[in-house]
């Protein structure tokens, strides 16, 4: 696995009751996964050399994050080394004018969308609307590296467009969607072709990062639930993704999905998998790109509850763990290893039940104790 963060760790914990044996390359030894795997080659993943070392004696290369260079993956390939998800696929979530190219011809609901090339093409294209999308305020996203809020801009006029130009990478201009709530669909695809999808979920951002799920939707109607599935499904077959994809979702104060990114690996929207459903994401990931049948997605409770565990002031995990584990037997907790830092994701807890508001409120409280933000 290229990539050395959380997802790297917990995809490593799903290969071990397999006996699969898991080779990292990261860029130090303080990263999250580096801390636990026992093979670990430090390097830089942009480095052509560094990679075709790496892969030498690898049956197949995978990742936990999408920012190897597209060529350096079709040189992998070339060398003979099966690479999943592959670069024609990882393309498009690497690249959002790719992906919103792809998912226009193909049919897919997405919202208004240009590429432009400066704060007055910014302006022409708030005005192009026409449908009561027109107007300001317009978002604008670099189309490489950005995630959990970076690279994404807000503007309300063309004045405050020229800060995601200074990057020198193509912008992407969208429309600012009027959304009821954000969720995502998770599927998982073999190269075979069996595929599984998990409950659509909601997704809950603060500060452009995501800070709970909930699965599955609380009052999703099952059609749209459906639509969603499939949609996510679709668009793994069209893109001929191998592995997990998570389809981060609007929907929309009318009652439509439009779709808003692409991860082609675990994803943050399906870390409640682990504790509430027969297979994880992970687990389902790791069978997934060694082409092994895959496992049930179903959950294994009526609600599940992912919050995330942000960095904060708290020093002492241990007594941390006391209060939250007495408090909650059923908790679980999954911390990453990662130092500290103020907004850094540095765990998450799950919980589950029957009781929704119950759920919600157990994962918060851990979530909010474990940060340092709750202190009773």
């Amino acid at each position: 696995m290229v990539g050395g963060g959380q997802l790297a760790r917990m995809t490593h914990e799903a290969g071990i009751p397999l006996g699969i044996k898991f080779k990292l390359l990261s860029d130090t030894p303080q990263e999250s996964a580096a801390q636990v795997v026992g093979d670990v080659v430090l390097g830089d993943y942009r480095d052509l050399d560094t990679l075709r070392s790496f892969a030498r004696g690898c049956d197949v290369i995978t990742f936990d994050h999408e920012h190897v260079p597209t060529e350096h993956l079709r040189a992998l390939e070339a060398d003979g080394i099966p690479v999943r998800p592959g670069p024609d696929a990882l393309v498009h979530a690497q690249d959002k004018g790719v992906m919103r190219a792809k998912l226009d011809a193909i049919g897919v609901p997405c919202p208004r969308h240009r590429i432009v090339s400066d704060p007055a093409d910014v302006e022409r294209f708030a005005a192009e609307g026409g449908d009561g999308t027109s107007g300001f305020p317009v978002v604008l996203k670099t189309v490489r590296g950005g995630y959990d809020g970076k690279g994404v801009w807000v503007v309300r006029s063309s004045k405050e467009a020229a800060e995601p130009f200074r990057a020198g990478v193509p912008v992407l201009a969208e429309e600012k969607v009027d959304f009821a709530r954000e969720l995502a669909a998770n599927i998982v695809r073999s190269p075979h072709g069996q595929a599984v999808a998990y409950p659509v979920v909601e997704s809950i951002q603060v500060d452009g990062v995501c800070d709970t799920v909930i699965a599955p939707a609380p009052g999703l109607d099952p059609e749209l639930a459906g639509q969603a599935q499939e949609l996510a499904l679709r668009i793994a077959q069209e893109l001929g993704v191998v592995g997990h994809l998570a389809v981060e979702l609007f929907e929309t104060a009318d009652g439509r999905i439009l779709v808003n990114e692409l991860a082609m690996r675990p994803h943050n929207s399906g870390h409640w998998t682990q504790d509430g459903a027969i297979t994880s994401q992970f687990a389902n990931h790791v069978r997934a790109v060694l082409d092994l049948p895959l496992g049930d997605p179903r959950p294994r409770a009526r609600w599940t509850v992912m919050a995330n565990v942000l960095g904060g002031d708290y020093s002492d995990m241990y007594y941390a763990y006391l209060h939250c584990m007495a408090r909650d037997p059923q908790l679980k907790i999954h911390m990453y290893g990662k130092d500290v830092k103020p907004g850094r994701k540095v765990g998450h807890v799950n919980t589950y039940g029957d009781d929704l508001a119950d759920v919600r409120e157990r994962a918060a409280h851990a979530a909010g104790y474990l940060r340092g933000t709750i202190t009773e």
